[in-house]
């Protein structure tokens, strides 16, 4: 059925991967925790509006097509990286400043952190090869559709992927709620958290 198999074995991995912390799920928390829990929520729907152009991506061939030279994966690999670094070091300096979020510019804010979560996601070549290595392993090698079934099997992962993201965005705040951590304090952690992860991307091998 849509030229896919296993459905029941990938559906079943969707759920299990989610459950692996990566970038994207350590990008949400601090989110959640540093901010509220509608940041958290923003992020969680951002980092998986950015999936969506991975699976495009991966369903016309182009991922593949890029991949193909050696410079690319590095290439952009630096991008997100010098990302995460930029975004961390701008909140640490706007907390140092006190610069908080005023109840008439928390649409801006929400709507800047959707462009953080998709350019965190976009950026990081890993999710790209991801899609690359494992949707194919479902794709029926005999359909004539397999851009189709490529979509449809991303539609799954989005589905199980944003659903779990959500529900971490708002066990995150609750928690940090509960731990009534100060505010500046947490948002220091959220800046280290994204330098970290910038860092890490960077020394990422291919």
């Amino acid at each position: 059925m849509f030229g896919v198999h296993n459905l029941e074995i990938f559906i079943f991995s969707c759920i299990t991967l989610n459950l692996i912390p990566a970038n994207d799920t350590i990008f949400i928390i601090s989110k959640a925790i540093s901010e509220d829990k509608k940041a958290g929520v923003i992020a969680a729907l951002g980092i998986n509006t950015g999936a969506v152009f991975h699976i495009i991506f991966a369903a016309l061939g182009l991922s593949a097509l890029l991949f193909s030279f050696s410079y690319t994966f590095d290439t952009i690999k630096f991008l997100g990286a010098t990302y995460l670094v930029y975004l961390g070091i701008t909140t640490l300096l706007k907390n140092k400043k006190g610069l908080h979020v005023s109840q008439i510019h928390i649409q801006t804010s929400l709507f800047r952190t959707y462009k953080q979560a998709i350019l965190t996601n976009v950026l990081n070549p890993k999710v790209a090869l991801f899609f690359l290595a494992f949707l194919p392993q479902f794709v029926d090698s005999n359909t004539p559709h397999k851009a189709f079934s490529f979509l449809f099997l991303g539609i799954i992962f989005l589905v199980t992927s944003t659903t779990w993201c959500i529900f971490l965005a708002l066990f995150a705040s609750f928690s940090a709620k509960k731990i009534q951590t100060n505010a500046k304090t947490l948002t220091n952690i959220a800046a280290f958290v994204y330098i970290t992860l910038g860092l890490k991307l960077f020394f990422e091998k291919h």
